[in-house]
């Protein structure tokens, strides 16, 4: 598929607003529990590790276009050999004489040669690259990451939006009771606790935005730029505010240095909220000069770094870190001193609500897809109670069912990152460059070189990614285990 080109700078924009999501406002939360020197190593090191995968990705993607240029280059060849042979024998028997056979016209050989067969003109998604590169186990073992993947992020939306909605009726929004941490089970409207209006809200998020599950939803390019602007204005309302309460000297925040108990939620808050990896495909290809497409990535990760740096330390030195909300935009909904304008605080505790409902139905109509392509059989095609009813259900009902069950958002984050996304993130990309490069070996040899290669383009840097991410996801079992057998 190929799609229109877009410049350099729009590129860096669209990257930018993938990566900056819902896990942004969870991630000053995980700060505060962890402490604001382990944080900012943690998330400086985590956003290395993501540029190298992302780099890995590219390499992979422009060695499928290399290979997908190759077989058509070789499918021509045999139809161009298969038509010659043809015409030679229709002139032996017109002209009762021989004639020797025509070859390939020199300026087809010439433009051949030109192309560079590397070059991302393609868009080739995650999935096809595992098809090309894995075998039958690896594209297996691909399609469940990403759907347990999927899954998280379905069950992090659904507990997001009620929960926003819940803070609104529920919380206190005249300034006349100050700053107060709400308890699930204390009263809403009057009989109806606080957790029985989040299940509420739950049912109607489920019944207004369930349906699109069993068709296909699409996100409009008008939608994408107002979900963009709402996110903007927030983030930057966020920030202000927090630098604004923190220069008058009434910040709240005493963030520890160090606490290796928040750790491991740290971790995947912050692989979460580097994920864009399984997006590269989409975002990549259209970029018109990808000459310069590694100080692209390069500036973009310095900027969102920077960006996830100053959103973190502004609210744990402005809130009381007993205090921040694990959606930090309720946060501003809960404290009268930093914003006391009520339009304002509405419009922050409704911000996710927004624009998380607008991704909702997007996620879930990829998930479907995935599940269908997962037990695809060549040839074959599914049933109509499959295919529209079975496939969507168990799309949508595992994380609404999550969602009743627990709202604890900095822990689906956490868990979503730091399993599905350490697969996602780390090891499929360093997978893909290492089985892309065996591949096309013995096609090209060593003369032809990729030139989007990985500057991490030494095998160790496979090998420890790899190692890293069996390191981090013991490390994050062990901690669960323990936390669980204490409690």
């Amino acid at each position: 598929q190929f799609l229109c080109v877009v410049s350099v700078q729009v590129g860096l924009v669209y990257m930018f607003n993938l990566i900056v999501g819902t896990g942004a406002l969870t991630m000053p939360k995980a700060f505060a529990t962890a402490g604001w020197v382990v944080s900012l190593t943690l998330i400086c090191f985590l956003g290395f590790m993501s540029y190298v995968t992302t780099t890995f990705v590219i390499e992979a993607m422009a060695s499928a276009n290399a290979q997908l240029r190759w077989k058509r280059r070789e499918q021509e060849e045999v139809s161009n050999d298969e038509s010659t042979s043809d015409y030679s024998e229709d002139e032996v028997m017109v002209r009762g004489r021989s004639e020797p056979q025509e070859t390939r016209p020199i300026l087809s050989v010439q433009r051949a040669a030109s192309v560079d067969h590397f070059d991302i003109l393609e868009r080739v998604e995650m999935g096809q690259m595992a098809s090309m590169f894995f075998n039958k186990v690896g594209v297996n073992m691909f399609y469940i990451c990403i759907i347990v993947y999927l899954y998280g992020d379905l069950a992090i939306y659904a507990a997001a939006v009620p929960i926003s909605l819940m803070e609104v009726a529920c919380g206190n929004h005249s300034c006349s009771t100050g700053n107060v941490k709400y308890n699930d089970t204390e009263s809403c409207w009057g009989p109806v606790r606080r957790k029985d209006a989040y299940r509420v809200f739950l049912s109607i998020f489920t019944f207004l935005l369930g349906p699109f599950t069993f068709f296909n939803a699409q996100k409009t390019k008008y939608l994408q730029i107002l979900t963009s602007l709402m996110r903007w204005i927030a983030f930057t309302m966020m920030i202000v505010l927090a630098l604004i309460r923190i220069g008058k000297g009434r910040g709240e925040g005493h963030p520890p240095v160090a606490q290796i108990s928040g750790v491991p939620n740290l971790f995947g808050v912050c692989v979460y909220s580097f994920m864009c990896q399984h997006s590269l495909p989409s975002l990549v290809t259209p970029v018109s000069d990808k000459r310069r497409l590694g100080t692209l990535l390069l500036a973009d990760y310095v900027l969102i770094l920077a960006f996830y740096g100053l959103l973190s330390f502004t609210a744990i030195f402005c809130f009381d870190g007993s205090l921040l909300r694990d959606m930090y935009t309720l946060s501003f909904t809960d404290d009268c001193e930093v914003l006391s304008v009520v339009p304002l605080r509405y419009f922050l505790g409704l911000f996710p609500v927004f624009t998380i409902s607008t991704n909702f139905p997007i996620i879930a109509v990829t998930l479907r897809n995935n599940w269908k392509t997962l037990f695809h059989r060549e040839g074959g095609t599914y049933p109509w109670v499959v295919d529209r009813v079975v496939f969507p259900l168990i799309t949508l009902v595992p994380p609404v069912v999550v969602a009743f069950c627990t709202h604890d958002l900095e822990t689906l984050v956490g868990i979503t990152g730091a399993y599905a996304g350490t697969g996602i993130q780390y090891i499929i990309p360093a997978c893909l460059v290492f089985f892309s490069r065996r591949h096309l070996k013995p096609v090209f040899g060593c003369d032809v070189v990729n030139k989007h290669r990985s500057p991490f383009r030494h095998t160790f840097w496979v090998c420890f990614i790899l190692l890293w991410s069996v390191f981090c996801l013991m490390f994050v079992t062990a901690n669960i285990v323990l936390t669980e057998t204490k409690s």
